[in-house]
């Protein structure tokens, strides 16, 4: 079983549909005791990320996630959900992360063919080959976003081309990340989350 973290934010319908789609259950959840037993977490998010720490903050999770983390367990963030891997973001202020990636979330760079806030689909370049990244070199995924992951290049294991090279996919051991949202991204997304499905079940 999956289970979704549960603190209010994310697209989360949406995420369990697909989920189930590639033969996944999930559960949302804020109970330290179900996200202990879960074979692998999601953690979503949308919206700005100060706020959504402090929900993290105030649903005392932020040291579950950090033990489930070091105890191995697979966890994937999605958008802001991969942003708060981080060790931190300047969205607004400087916000502390969970810190299980190295690096820190930075506004993407003003262009007049680029807007910001980055919406739309965008090719990705697979720049490490990883379980992770199977089936998706080429192909292209949905956007929404304003901030950008500065994390170091051996940890980026995808990327799309949005006036810098936007890391999508990002992984440190047994955490992983996309920037864009899997559950619009069509057969692509699907193909993502299987990859998630066979890192865990393997």
């Amino acid at each position: 079983m999956i289970v979704i973290i549960d603190y209010d934010t994310g697209n989360i319908r949406s995420i369990q549909a697909a989920l189930s789609a590639v033969g996944l259950p999930s559960q949302l959840s804020d109970d330290p005791e179900l996200i202990e037993q879960a074979d692998g977490l999601i953690l979503p998010g949308v919206g700005a990320y100060p706020a959504a720490m402090q929900k993290l903050v105030d649903k005392k999770l932020c040291p579950v996630i950090k033990r489930a983390a070091a105890d191995g367990k697979p966890i994937l963030g999605i958008c802001l959900g991969m942003q708060l891997l981080l060790e931190g973001s300047l969205e607004h202020q400087m916000t502390d992360g969970l810190g299980l990636i190295p690096g820190i979330c930075r506004p993407l760079p003003e262009h007049r063919d680029f807007p910001v806030p980055h919406m739309g689909w965008n090719q990705l370049t697979v720049r490490t080959e990883h379980p992770l990244t199977k089936r998706i070199a080429g192909q292209w995924t949905y956007f929404v976003h304003s901030f950008y992951a500065d994390c170091p290049a051996d940890m980026v294991l995808a990327t799309a081309d949005y006036a810098v090279a936007v890391p999508a996919i990002i992984a440190r051991d047994n955490i992983f990340g996309i920037q864009f949202h899997p559950e619009k991204s069509a057969g692509t997304g699907l193909n993502i989350l299987q990859n998630f499905k066979e890192a865990i079940y393997s």
